[in-house]
């Protein structure tokens, strides 16, 4: 990673923290401030907003279109997700030109399969080239695949064209170091990590109320999160997508990407929160 950007196959270069927009489009109410957050974080430089079809059953992705109206969507890299149901044949077609129609856009910049499901990895990979020949995608990749399954998709006839793989990791889930990010960083695939301040889970209050984080966070002049940011795009080719739904948040976060971990301060966190020293099953929310 060179100053706090990650390079997608095509040597496009996004900002190391992204947006994420996971609960959004849930309360009408929260509309107005959750596109105001999401404008803010494309003007603080947080262009890449993560989003998929089961986020509020679209309405994430209709907030996410709302947001880019006015020019601001030829300053994002737009990235959404297709339900592992909908991965194949014309349900994959059908599934994008919906997600195309609550997003307002013509195409997304980086489609991925939400999961893995009963269509085959070929069938995915196979559609997903249509949805390129189209014209309705740029690229493609996955989330939520293990090792295992990368493997298997290096397998498929297409399948090196994945661009990405986006995943749950942070401080406290660190199984993938064991072999799926690794593999990762050595083909140059990028790796995005969702709930990087473990929101989702039940890891949250521990990693930011611990006190080796707070410690680091004082020495810094930052909060837990933004150290816990820290901590996860210090990993070549790992892009953090955190939530972004008040601008005070995407603020914060965005100023997690001035942050630079020591490596005293990076094995310490190492001692306080040690990655698995064997195969664990991939973790998922």
């Amino acid at each position: 990673m060179t100053d706090n950007h990650v390079v997608f196959t095509d040597k496009l270069a996004q900002p190391a923290i992204g947006q994420g927009t996971w609960y959004m489009g849930e309360n009408a109410r929260l509309r107005p401030q959750e596109v105001d957050a999401l404008r803010a974080g494309i003007d603080l430089g947080l262009t890449l907003i993560d989003t998929a079809e089961m986020y509020a059953d679209g309405g994430a992705e209709e907030v996410v279109g709302e947001a880019l109206q006015g020019g601001q969507r030829d300053k994002v890299f737009l990235v959404s997700k297709v339900y592992p149901w909908n991965a194949g044949g014309e349900k994959a077609i059908a599934a994008c030109e919906a997600s195309l129609r609550r997003l307002k856009t013509d195409a997304l910049d980086l489609y991925l399969l939400h999961w893995r499901g009963n269509f085959s990895l070929a069938q995915t990979v196979e559609v997903m080239e249509t949805l390129i020949q189209q014209g309705k995608i740029r690229r493609w990749g996955v989330s939520n695949l293990d090792y295992s399954d990368m493997q298997e998709l290096m397998g498929v006839a297409g399948g090196e064209a994945c661009a990405a793989n986006q995943v749950l990791y942070h401080l406290g889930s660190r199984g993938i170091e064991y072999d799926l990010l690794p593999w990762c960083q050595q083909r140059g695939l990028p790796v995005m990590a969702y709930c990087p301040l473990a929101q989702a889970g039940r890891l949250r209050d521990g990693l930011l109320e611990n006190s080796t984080v707070r410690e680091i966070a004082g020495v810094h002049g930052a909060s837990a999160a933004q150290i816990l940011l820290a901590w996860v795009i210090s990993h070549q080719g790992v892009i953090a997508i955190p939530k972004a739904s008040s601008v005070a948040h995407v603020q914060e976060n965005a100023a997690a990407l001035k942050i630079t971990l020591g490596s005293d301060e990076l094995a310490r966190l190492d001692s306080a929160f040690p990655a698995p020293g064997r195969k664990t099953p991939l973790d998922v929310v």
